[in-house]
């Protein structure tokens, strides 16, 4: 966790971009925070939705490089929202705010999803210019948690981070992702009950994304999870780019599921 938190380019940002609160609702408790790098006359920056365990700062590293190649970048941290048609309408008055009418939607996990529903929302007055998906999803059956997703809000903090925890590899991890670990960890960990409570109600209330609505939206999708299929039939790049320790847990992994078929 220190690697990251005391390393030059953390500081650097930390030190150099400042970070915004801004309430676009009518009720004061809704605060957007974010950061906002780059050329402030380019109308359509990027902007990055975080995951379930993301703040504004989890993607300082793509805003460092982003902005040193000219782009404008925003990364954001949500206010504490209920349901998607309230985040949506939320997130619209926060472009409206910072007088953009398009934009590129950057999300990871819960953010790409947030990222299409607001696609789809704005479909007859298009808001988003391209969508790029990071381990994203587009039905949250696949969690088969609807029917507890209004149960979160009574659960204690400390069972909410459990379930979010559930979710962060386990197996062997190269050294960079240990850290990128350590740090989501360490970010989780400031985040408020209600802010994992609702987050986590969003990513699991019963809703799917509408692909007619979003048609004409360029899309981008990142997947690094394909990483669990190296040294498979599945595997969509070469395993020379996996260490042998990780090749070597999956074998066995592949070898348990072929005896047990």
């Amino acid at each position: 966790m220190e690697e990251i938190k005391v390393s030059p380019d953390y500081n650097w940002f930390r030190s150099t971009v400042p970070l915004k609160r801004i309430i676009v609702d009518d009720d004061d408790s809704k605060v957007w925070s974010l950061y906002d790098a780059g050329p402030k006359s380019i109308r359509c920056p990027i902007i990055f939705l975080p995951p379930v365990s993301g703040t504004a700062e989890v993607f300082f590293q793509q805003l460092l490089a982003l902005t040193g190649w000219g782009y404008r970048v925003i990364s954001l941290q949500y206010p504490i929202y209920w349901d998607l048609l309230e985040f949506c309408d939320g997130f619209r008055k926060l472009l409206d705010h910072l007088h953009l009418d398009k934009v590129h939607l950057f999300g990871a996990s819960l953010g790409g999803f947030l990222a299409q529903k607001f696609a789809e929302y704005t479909h007859k007055s298009p808001r988003v210019h391209s969508l790029i998906l990071c381990n994203s999803f587009s039905d949250t059956s696949i969690f088969n948690q609807t029917w507890t997703s209004n149960s979160f809000w009574m659960m204690p903090a400390f069972l909410l981070k459990k379930i979010v925890l559930g979710n962060f590899s386990k197996g062997p991890v190269d050294p960079k992702m240990a850290d990128a670990i350590d740090f989501m960890v360490d970010r989780l960990e400031t985040l408020g009950q209600s802010e994992l409570a609702s987050r986590l109600t969003l990513n699991c209330q019963n809703s799917y994304v509408e692909p007619h609505k979003i048609k004409d939206v360029a899309v981008t999708i990142i997947d690094i999870h394909l990483r669990q299929f190296h040294g498979t039939r599945y595997a969509a790049i070469d395993p020379s780019m996996v260490s042998a320790e990780e090749l070597e847990v999956q074998g066995s992994h592949l070898s348990s599921s072929q005896e047990s078929a």
